[in-house]
């Protein structure tokens, strides 16, 4: 099998999963020929397909920002995915459990920008002169990757293992506030289950959102006024059961909860 033909079986293998809930073994052991550049391959043709079906791009998330992660998957650097317009959803808004596959929620730092960044190398400046707001998000991450058994080539081939997201609230702008110290508290019900600080994110949430606009950058996809960035994780993944309730509190930003419906 030739390598555009295993990106375009890896695809359809990814979309089939997604309509039909039957997860499929890893990427990485059915095209072992696959690299991480051929993944994003995978990856533009299913965003290429969800174009075509009248979806739109709101921007995008990034990924394996935590060392221990990085590590897990051997990798030195993040990955990023695509945000689609009907992937968000708001407080206090039920969403669909079945609509998502072997669903897991973190707590990040959202940015939504007010100008492009299409420069040749963007930077620190460029970013912050960038970020018109700044809120907290709980990201719901999914893989059709059967038991989430996954590496670099099945995580990026599959968006990132991205699914949904809430924004919270205020929507703020940078100045006076340290994203690094910022301690996160996520909870299900009155139970916290995940804690962490700004700094777990590539030692600055913002640090995430400048590599991000350096890649895409070199791939001449700049980052667009408008689009919203999530810029990866503060503390661990939690996995989420129809019917949970979770709230999280970024100090010195705000808040956010997301509602799961019931089975």
């Amino acid at each position: 099998m030739s390598r555009i033909d295993s990106i375009k079986q890896a695809a359809a293998c990814l979309r089939i999963a997604a309509e039909t809930g039957e997860f499929i073994a890893p990427l990485r052991q059915q095209f072992p020929d696959l690299d991480a550049q051929d993944a994003y391959a995978v990856q533009r043709l299913n965003t290429e397909q969800r174009l075509a079906t009248g979806r739109r791009v709101i921007g995008c998330k990034v990924g394996l920002t935590s060392p221990a992660v990085q590590r897990q998957l051997g990798v030195d650097q993040p990955d990023f995915g695509v945000l689609f317009d009907d992937m968000g959803f708001g407080e206090g808004i039920a969403i669909p459990f079945t609509g998502l596959h072997q669903p897991k929620i973190e707590a990040e730092v959202a940015f939504v920008l007010g100008r492009d960044l299409d420069m040749d190398n963007p930077g620190l400046v460029d970013v912050l002169r960038a970020v018109e707001f700044v809120m907290p998000a709980l990201e719901i991450v999914g893989s059709r990757i059967r038991n989430w058994d996954i590496k670099i080539v099945d995580t990026v081939a599959d968006n990132a293992s991205s699914s949904a997201y809430v924004l919270g609230g205020p929507a703020r702008r940078l100045d006076g506030i340290d994203l690094r110290a910022c301690t996160m508290t996520l909870r299900r019900g009155e139970e916290t289950v995940s804690t962490g600080l700004g700094s777990a994110c590539l030692g600055n949430p913002i640090n995430a959102v400048v590599w991000l606009a350096r890649t895409l950058a070199q791939n001449n996809a700049p980052l667009r006024a408008g689009y919203l960035v999530l810029s990866g994780a503060l503390g661990p993944m939690v996995t989420v059961a129809a019917g949970d309730v979770f709230s999280a509190q970024i100090e010195g930003l705000g808040s956010v909860s997301a509602v799961f419906e019931s089975n």
